[in-house]
């Protein structure tokens, strides 16, 4: 291979290994987790609680790290519990009126985003300068934009019902792939 072809693929992995951190970086192992927990609990609101073994077990989560969300969603008013033979947990609201948005703040704060799109506002990023935003910042911004609006209209119930949330979601919104 050549000199010039071995930077391109380099420059190549660079790229989609930054994109895949900025992924990652938007959601925390732990809302992750928390995210398949839950539509677990959506999946079976009908069936009442559910024990912590069996969600670990199901969702392939780590049981203490598992126990430590669940405490977590539980305090934020997410999530029932009981303790003793026949305990676990449930969902506190029906699935359909918990956003995920709800979930990720809980547990994550705000949505991350590029210093001059957050939420904090008055920093800089690379590249913008007398505080005019530079082109990478405006498509951060519709990113993170988009990637809030999804959350809001987002339930727990479309986790587990994919294609009732798709006929609601705004056409514009299917512009953005990841």
């Amino acid at each position: 291979m050549s000199e010039a072809g071995g930077t391109q693929v380099a420059q190549s992995l660079e790229t989609v290994a930054a994109r895949d951190a900025a992924i990652q970086s938007m959601l925390t192992r732990k809302t992750l987790y928390a995210l398949k927990a839950l539509s677990i609990l959506a999946e079976d609101s009908e069936r009442g609680l559910v024990a912590t073994c069996e969600l670990a077990e199901r969702g392939g989560i780590p049981r203490k790290f598992l126990e430590t969300i669940l405490r977590e969603l539980q305090q934020h008013g997410i999530l029932f519990s009981q303790r003793g033979p026949g305990g676990g947990y449930a969902l506190r609201r029906d699935p359909a009126e918990i956003a995920l948005a709800t979930v990720v703040l809980a547990l994550n704060g705000p949505l991350p985003s590029v210093p001059c799109v957050s939420q904090r506002g008055g920093q800089r990023c690379i590249g913008c300068n007398n505080g005019h935003p530079c082109s990478v910042s405006k498509v951060m911004k519709e990113l993170h934009d988009a990637t809030a609006r999804v959350l809001e209209t987002t339930t727990l119930l479309d986790l587990v019902r994919p294609g009732r949330h798709v006929a609601n979601r705004d056409p514009d919104a299917s512009a953005y792939s990841i």
